[in-house]
């Protein structure tokens, strides 16, 4: 296509003085960004910084926002402490000791993905693999843990510093396959990062293919999460490989596979390029089916008009909405976080503007610990105003689908911050959420039976004929039924 073909360049902290756009940036607008930097991670290239951003706007426009450092993302007490050093040019080994010892205030790996999520074949751990959910595993190549472009948000920001000792990946698919043939369970594997798509198609390639041996055919569905329709989408049109990147997507759906392209998009502009449409175009033409998710980001798209513009375009250009996120607790997320009563505003505002074929997409979501959690609604109940919860997944199966109440707090912007109803002092799962982290935390490799068939049944049966339901049962609190 004419006048896709573009040179990927890059730029870091190292020289953040040379993109000139932030040559209008006052020395002391520019030395807040480079300590910032020295903290959380930085990295953009010419393709954002010359299509995406409108600088006119800078630094309120959403894309700026997104990709460059802001003062905000440190703490108070934080800020100075790097910032002094960046003045008096201080050694980069000095520099680093004070960024470590900030990052590990910053909750590195939220919601057990270091100490719960990795599992374990023949008593070993297997680092670069996580197993949450009975159905979907996560494999973390080695060579796909970094970005075309660093989202500012990013809650696997930890991936991307130099502290080896903070980050995961795996090096073996070997490893991969077996555990796979030995987990049967598992229908979905994500390969993530990072973004996956930063390999050549023929590293990509030498994952993937492995994965498409009759033996693994309870694989049903490869997922690639990926922001490189946004961040650089010359990948599938003008890169030397993009062809054979397209390729080895059609070997896939030959194969029998579904191949879902997990695309983070957090805003409409990220889509409006003409090379990204054309990415577009010939992924789709693979048939590979094209996903979006993102989180809700203050200052980026906390407001239901983007959203609802950006499930239009989405779903004009092909696309299916799937996830509207909460912003994860790790990282700058008191700088980015919107409280959940305001997300679910948004995304109720945004819900209401699309049809039918745009309310694919399920939001508020928090991957919390336990698991995938909606906020589904406000309603009041018994007298109390409340959050209404769901279950989206589970790391026990029997809690997906299941409803529960939280009490409505505005400020509340995570599931730990929630408090239970109705007089519980815990909710439903965390007695045996505490079961299950003892056991992975034990090492125990085969978590125990889910009763999640029988309970199921019982569920459809209250909620399908309740009037089969007994006395005592009918007469129960909302609370104690949840």
């Amino acid at each position: 296509m004419k006048g896709t073909e573009r040179r990927y360049r890059v730029f870091t902290r190292e020289d953040m003085g040379a993109i000139p756009q932030l040559e209008k940036l006052a020395k002391a607008d520019l030395e807040l960004m480079e300590a910032v930097s020295a903290v959380l991670p930085f990295r953009v290239n010419e393709y954002v910084i010359e299509e995406l951003i409108d600088w006119a706007a800078a630094p309120d426009d959403p894309i700026y926002r997104l990709v460059f450092p802001q003062p905000g993302m440190l703490l108070p007490e934080q800020l100075p402490l790097v910032l002094d050093l960046v003045r008096k040019g201080a050694p980069e080994e000095e520099l680093n000791r004070v960024a470590r010892k900030i990052r590990l205030q910053m909750n590195v790996h939220p919601a057990g993905q270091m100490t719960l999520n990795v599992p374990r074949l023949d008593g070993q751990l297997l680092h670069g693999i996580q197993h949450k959910y009975r159905e979907t595993v996560l494999f973390f190549p080695a060579a796909g843990q970094s970005c075309h472009s660093y989202c500012t948000y990013c809650f696997r920001w930890a991936q991307f510093t130099a502290d080896d000792d903070l980050r995961f990946a795996g090096h073996e698919t070997e490893s991969l396959v077996r555990y796979l043939r030995a987990h049967r369970e598992a229908t979905s594997l994500l390969i993530t990062g990072g973004d996956p798509l930063v390999m050549s198609t023929e590293l990509l390639r030498r994952h993937v293919e492995p994965l498409l041996d009759p033996s693994l055919e309870h694989i049903r569905s490869i997922r690639i999460g990926t922001k490189s329709l946004s961040y650089w989408p010359h990948r599938f049109v003008s890169d030397s490989d993009a062809d054979d990147l397209l390729r080895l997507f059609e070997e896939v759906r030959a194969a029998g596979r579904h191949l879902a392209v997990m695309a983070h998009v957090s805003h409409p502009r990220e889509l409006e390029t003409a090379v990204a449409r054309e990415a577009i175009r010939r992924v789709r033409g693979t048939g590979a089916i094209i996903r979006t998710q993102s989180p809700v980001v203050r200052g980026v798209n906390d407001d239901s008009d983007t959203w609802g513009a950006l499930w239009k375009s989405q779903v004009q250009l092909g696309l299916v909405p799937y996830y509207m996120f909460v912003a994860r607790d790790t990282g700058p997320q008191h700088y980015f976080k919107v409280p959940l009563a305001e997300a679910l505003e948004i995304y109720n505002g945004a819900y209401r503007q699309v049809s039918g074929l745009g309310r694919t997409a399920r939001g508020p979501v928090m991957s919390a610990t336990p698991g995938k959690v909606l906020v589904d609604g406000v309603a009041r109940v018994a007298g109390q105003e409340v959050f209404v919860l769901k279950f989206l997944q589970g790391r026990d199966p029997s809690w997906v689908g299941r409803t529960f109440f939280a009490r409505y707090d505005p400020e509340a912007a995570w599931l730990d911050e929630l408090q239970p109803t109705f007089g519980r002092t815990e909710f439903f799962f965390e007695a045996r959420f505490r079961e299950i982290k003892k056991e992975l935390e034990e090492g125990v490799e085969d978590r125990k039976p889910s009763p999640w068939p029988g309970l199921a049944a019982v569920r459809a049966e209250e909620i399908l004929r309740p009037w089969r339901r007994s006395k005592s049962q009918i007469q129960q609190t909302p609370g104690e039924r949840h």
